[in-house]
């Protein structure tokens, strides 16, 4: 093994160790790691071996723990060892996942992963499945796809022709959309100011009754873009009844569900998601709850027809298949990419179906674990009704006050603490703690200890 690859290894293994104890949030300054990284580029290169040594060394103070078991911001789930085993060995095997010819190997293990997420998730086999950088991505995909079929059944050929003259695109979301959303409908030329937004139930679920009102009150193509995981309560939109108004209005339904799709993987939970299957289009992520390193998003279109037609290229001078072998760049934005399948392919097989099912029931017990836990600190309140991962609390200063902003303070000592890390966010207009569960080592203790921690960030 070279030194370099050592040095390395090494460094990459104490991480990993220390992080069961470490603190969870960053111990380092702005100034401190811009004093120690953001150096002058020299005139000659350094040795490797001093560059990575430095590089680790100088760089761990501003680390975050997030694939350790207190990191509940953000719905960033951890890494487990067989993905990031697979993963380290992407980098070495150093493949391009465009094309079949340029990794077959990769191309095979992408075709089963799309063939085991399907059946886990219990959506239609003949779907088309992309590999992205995430649920961004994977939003982008999907609404490509369904931009381009829409305008298709509408007269118009968009990837040929483009967006200017084309029919008006309806694009309805609930009140509580994920930020992906508009931000994907800003690239596709869409419009993010143009959606029309349907109000919500008490938990951020798109009323199907309100709904049907907005699809009567228009025409021409639409899309309907729902939500399996609200970002805040965790809430699922009551998919089979959006499901039967937008095949009534001959809508495509879109779901965007970056780890609430996860639901259908578990027995005890599938009931949350019941209608899923009847989507047109599905995005999640595999770095969330599947616990995979970064860089993998998944993008489902059950038209693979229209998926392949939002996304395939061809040249003269690329070798690609007709039919038998799956070519990567037919289904996502990308051309040359990093080798994604092998660390979703690893992770998968490690936990098979039972292993996956207990991942998901298991943080969803530990969420509300952490609410029944935070519900009994003096001053606490718990918002939402805790069916998946996510858990909101909020906190009211002895003898009353600002609850905003006292929310706000407690967070900020938890982050500052060390013992776990977790983030704050507003809903409905006010400053809420949001505890999400989707680390695969997290244990019941980890979440005691966590509890308690945040009872003594509440303290006066």
């Amino acid at each position: 093994m070279s030194e370099v690859l050592r040095l390395a290894y090494e460094a990459s293994l104490a991480f990993r160790q220390s992080l069961p104890e470490r603190p969870v949030g960053a111990r380092a300054t702005l100034e401190e790691l811009r004093a120690a990284l953001d150096l002058p580029l020299e005139e000659q290169g350094v040795d490797p071996a001093r560059v990575i040594t430095e590089l680790a060394r100088d760089a761990e103070p501003g680390l975050v723990g997030e694939a350790g078991p207190r990191f509940f911001g953000f719905v960033i789930g951890g890494s487990s060892e067989a993905a990031v085993a697979a993963d380290w060995l992407t980098s070495a095997w150093d493949q391009n996942a465009g094309l079949y010819a340029a990794s077959p190997a990769l191309a095979v293990v992408e075709e089963a992963c799309a063939r085991w997420i399907l059946e886990l998730l219990g959506l239609p086999r003949a779907s088309g499945v992309g590999f992205v950088t995430g649920c961004q991505m994977a939003n982008f995909t999907c609404l490509a796809a369904a931009r381009g079929e829409m305008l298709r059944r509408a007269g118009w050929d968009v990837e040929r022709d483009g967006l200017q003259g084309s029919p008006a695109l309806r694009v309805i979301v609930g009140d509580e959309v994920h930020v992906t959303i508009p931000r994907a409908l800003r690239f596709l030329g869409l419009g993010a100011g143009r959606m029309v937004r349907v109000p919500v139930d008490g938990q951020g679920r798109m009323r199907a009754d309100e709904l049907r009102k907005v699809l009567a009150a228009g025409e021409g193509p639409t899309i309907v873009c729902a939500q399996a995981g609200n970002i805040n309560t965790g809430a699922v939109d009551p998919l089979d009844a959006l499901a039967d108004a937008c095949v009534a209005h001959g809508a495509w339904l879109h779901v965007d569900g970056a780890f609430g799709l996860w639901a259908c993987a578990a027995p005890d939970r599938r009931h949350l998601a019941v209608g899923a299957d009847r989507a047109d289009s599905w995005a999640t992520d595999a770095h969330k709850w599947l616990n995979v390193p970064y860089d993998s998003g998944i993008a489902i279109v059950r038209d693979a027809r229209a998926h392949h037609a939002a996304m395939t290229a061809s040249a003269s001078y690329l070798i690609q298949q007709e039919g038998a072998a799956r070519d990567a760049v037919d289904w996502v934005p990308e051309f040359s990419r990093r080798a994604r399948g092998f660390a979703l392919y690893a992770q998968l097989r490690a936990l098979g179906r039972a292993g996956l099912a207990e991942l998901v029931s298991r943080g969803c017990a530990q969420a509300r674990r952490a609410a029944e836990g935070m519900a009994r600190i003096p001053g606490a309140q718990i918002l939402n009704e805790v069916v998946l991962n996510q858990a909101l609390a909020r906190f009211t200063p002895p003898g009353g006050g600002d609850a905003d902003a006292f929310t706000r303070t407690v967070v900020e000592r938890v982050q500052a603490d060390g013992t776990c890390w977790l983030s704050g966010s507003t809903w409905r207009g006010q400053a809420v703690l949001r505890f999400s569960i989707s680390g695969q080592d997290t244990t019941e203790a980890d979440i005691d200890r966590s509890v308690a921690a945040i009872e003594r960030a509440a303290r006066v």
